[in-house]
Parts: C-alpha cells; structure tokens; sequence
C-alpha cells in the first residue's frame, strides 16, 4: 500500500466517504487509489470554486466533512474564495492539495506556490505532511481538526498538503481514533444571565443549530412567554422553515434598517451569533449596531449546543407552552409579468415540502419570508458574501440528500462566477432546479451606488452594472452542459415550467426574466 491509498482508507474510516475533485498531475496517485477504494465516491468538478462550494453544502446538509482534491496552490487559489464561505458558516471541510515532490519543490517549477499560505486564511488547521509512512495519520488528524469544535471566526476548515513522494512511497494502514462531539453545551452560568431581565426590550439573536426546528422553538417558547422578540442572522448557514416552526424574522442587510429595528432594545441575547455589524462601511453610519445602552449577553457561541442553550434557557424563565402556531396555506399562483416577488410566490405555491433552497446573490433571498410559513424545507444561505457559492452548495446539498428536492435560487451575476456547476449536476443525475432571477445586471451595485446620493447614473458607471450587450442566454448554456432549461417571462410560464421540472426529476434549469 502507498501512502496516497493508505490516506483515501483512513479518511473513508473516519467517515469522510465524498470528494469533489479537480485533480491535475500532482495529485494522480490519490486518484489512483480513490479508484482502488470503492467506498470513496468522486465528483469531478470542472472549477475549484465548485469543489469547494459542493463541499459545504454537503457538510451543511450531512454534518460530517466532505473532502476536496485540487491541485497545488493555483489549484486551491481557485477555490478560495467558496472556503471563504465555507469558514464563515463553520462547515466541516477536509482539502487535500497535491504538492510537488519534496525533493523538487527547491528547482522552484512553474506551479510552485506557497501553498500554506494561500491555505492559513480559510484554515484552522494547515500541515503539509512530511512522510508516506504517516500520511495516513495526517489524513485522520485533518479530519479531527475539521470536526473540533471552534470559536468563531477560526471555522472548521483543515487542509493537508500532500507532496507527490509522500503519496507514491510506501505506507501503511492508519490507526483509528476517536472523533470529536461536533456540539458542545453551553456554560450554564450564561443560562441565568441571559434570563434576567428578559421581557418586551429584548431580543433574541440566533445562528448555529439554534437554527434547527427544535432550537427555533425553545426561541417560540420564550417569545410567547416574555414578550421578547426572536431574529436570525442576516446569513444564516442553514436554517428551517415551514408550518409548525418558529418564524423567526432575519436581521435586515442594510445597516440603517438594523439600527431601526434594534432602537429601544436593552438587551441583546446571542445564541449562537455575534453582535450586529454593518457588512460594509458608510459614511456617517456606525460599523457596530448594537445600541447605546444595550447590554449584550452571550448565551453560547456558535460551536456550543444552541437548540440545548435556548431549551434551558425556556426552563428557566419557566417556558412551558408552545409558541402560537403562524403557519399559512399555499399562496394563490399569482398572474402576469415575472418579479422577483411573483417568482417566490410561485415557489412557495408548488416546492415540495423538504425541499432544500440554496440562495446566493439576487432574488433568490426574498423566497425565505414568503416560503417561511408555508413550506417545510431547510434553506442554505450565502455566508460570507462571496459570490459564486449558490449553485455549488445546492450541487453538494442534493449528493449528500438525494431524496429531497434541491433548488438554487441565482441572480445571474453571482451565477456566471460558478455556473460549471450545473455540468456536476448533469453528471451526477442531481434532483436539482436551478431557478435564475436573470435582470440583467448586478443590481445591488446598482443599490449601492445610488446610496452615494447619485440619482443619475452615468453611462461609464452603468455599464459595470449591466449584464447586456450581449444578453446571457441561459437556456442555451445549461443544455451546452447537459441541463434541460427553459426561458419565463410571465407567471403562468414560470409555474408550468416549475411544475415539468418537478414531474420529470433530474436537473433542470429555468431561467426567469424578472423587471
């Protein structure tokens, strides 16, 4: 046994069974023994980006790591910018990043990089490994530190740097160890903080599996019960919905609308969550939006037991019945033109229930506060900002649930950034509709650069907001990548184009000219 099939072993052992790959020279030994081990499943992606994007939505949806295979530090470069993600939603994710030979790394070949440090900020845990022998130790420690428990912002990203001889020399079989809790409970001496003084001037800030049905309503109790009010994240990673759960609201994006819904609030309780910041900064508006005054008390960090620190917490204050059930019916199909409004309402009209909703940038988030009372489903949002990430966590989402409906909600913007995406979909046979809010154009740019106080947009400037000249036709890139789609303009043609999709199964793709 080599040291590359020694690794692959180990990591199957250690329950890590899927790796999205995009291998190159380097890294031909660990393909190599990824076919000799059958319980590996590989998933060819055709960017790094998406290996890394599958990646996470398959550890958000499985809770346990998925591995990626790329290929040295331009490999990895590539994929970056969805472990950026990846971090900021604490997902579980195991790189293995082929290196040159340790003997030929000092001949400093074209692909030679510093590849430790294009790893150390989407990492908690780096090693380059140094033998064949203890490869498949490294492999297992990697997983380890994936699944450790962390404070934010650290994550749980490990990437293990394997050079070439380390994976052709002769090794052996790794000796198994115990893996760690993924949750932890919180300090019981935050229970009694956070329930003084808890009533109508508090709010409850949720994030981590205080995100999970149960966690959300504990939440419900202890809204019913003290009057206070419950919000998510603006991002949440992973969040549930549907009748019978809690309905908590999301913080808004801007940071004035968070200013005015948390003015009067005299304490803010973070379950799982960090205090409010402004995503970016403006002129003459605070980075910090916690308000003069609040006192802020932490229930327990994102790492910790946040559906278990919220059920204590409800003991506590003495939360015994369950929160008012706000569930709604089906909306009615709406008529007429396609927006980004009549596109939720149509989604929240026919998805399945326990259905999966990836978002990105776009329209894809406004289906959430629609969808929110109607529809059970598990929404997975964009974490850390970088676009891109969208149609490769809904890829990783639909391998690691294949009985359940997948959807990608995608502006068309964030969507070209990684649309190889839909390529893995063909291949792999994902149930997964991709729904495209195509506007032509980036229009939070277009947002945020009349919050300059520019009424009247000049025609340089527009045009790095404007996705015409020419259009996108993503009908026709999807079927160049075998995905079945179809062009909507109007209501009546999205809804039968949604209702076919789900019929006939498969990838699908639907591209919706919203105004």
């Amino acid at each position: 046994m080599n040291g590359a099939e020694a690794l692959i072993r180990s990591l199957v052992n250690a329950g890590v069974d899927t790796c999205f790959a995009n291998p190159g020279t380097s890294e031909m030994h660990l393909v190599q023994a990824i076919d000799g081990v059958p319980a590996m499943h590989p998933v060819l992606c055709l960017f790094e980006g998406v290996c890394t994007g599958a990646a996470d939505g398959y550890a958000r949806m499985r809770g346990t790591p998925a591995a990626t295979l790329l290929h040295l530090g331009a490999g990895l470069a590539n994929g970056v910018a969805n472990l950026h993600n990846a971090r900021r939603a604490a997902t579980p994710i195991v790189n293995l990043v082929g290196d040159h030979g340790i003997h030929h790394v000092p001949y400093d070949a074209p692909l030679t990089a510093d590849i430790e440090g294009i790893a150390a900020p989407v990492s908690a845990w780096v090693r380059t490994a140094r033998t064949a022998e203890g490869l498949a130790g490294d492999g297992l420690d990697a997983v380890i530190a994936a699944l450790t428990p962390r404070p934010d912002p650290a994550g749980n990203i490990a990437t293990l740097i394997i050079p070439a001889d380390c994976a052709w020399g002769e090794s052996r079989p790794g000796i198994a160890r115990p893996l760690p809790a993924r949750r932890q409970p919180c300090d019981p001496a935050a229970i009694p903080a956070a329930a003084a003084g808890l009533g109508p001037h508090s709010v409850l800030l949720l994030d981590g599996n205080a995100l999970s049905a149960a966690g959300l309503a504990a939440a419900g109790r202890i809204a019913a019960h003290t009057g206070c009010r419950v919000f998510t994240v603006t991002f949440p990673a992973r969040v549930e919905c549907g009748p019978g759960v809690y309905p908590a609201a999301r913080l808004p994006y801007f940071p004035e609308q968070i200013i005015e819904i948390l003015g009067g609030v005299k304490q803010l309780v973070l379950v799982g969550a960090e205090p409010p910041v402004s995503f970016f900064a403006y002129r003459q508006l605070p980075s910090y939006l916690v308000p003069d005054g609040c006192t802020v008390v932490r229930l327990n960090h994102r790492h910790e037991d946040g559906a278990g620190a919220l059920s204590a917490l409800a003991a506590e204050v003495g939360a015994i019945a369950a929160a008012p059930d706000t569930s709604a019916p089906r909306p009615a199909l709406p008529n007429g033109p396609l927006n980004t409004r009549s596109v939720s309402q149509i989604m929240a009209a026919l998805a399945p229930d326990d259905s999966i909703v990836a978002t990105d940038s776009g329209g894809g988030g406004a289906a959430y506060p629609v969808m929110q009372r109607s529809v059970r489903a598990t929404f997975l949002s964009l974490t850390g900002g970088s676009i891109g990430q969208g149609g490769p966590v809904a890829v990783g989402a639909a391998l690691a649930c294949p009985d359940r409906q997948t959807f990608a909600l995608l502006g068309d913007g964030g969507a070209m950034y990684t649309n190889q995406f839909l390529w893995t979909a063909a291949r792999e046979g994902l149930n997964l509709i991709t729904v495209i809010f195509s506007n032509r154009s980036y229009g939070i740019l277009d947002v945020e650069y009349r919050r300059l106080g520019i009424n009247d947009v000049g025609a340089r400037a527009a045009s790095l907001f404007d996705l015409s000249r020419p259009d996108l036709d993503w009908v026709a890139l999807a079927a160049a990548q075998g995905v079945p789609g179809r062009r909507a303009e109007t209501c009546e043609a999205f809804a039968a184009a949604l209702r076919d999709a789900l019929a006939a199964g498969g990838p699908h793709l639907i591209e919706a000219r919203v105004a």
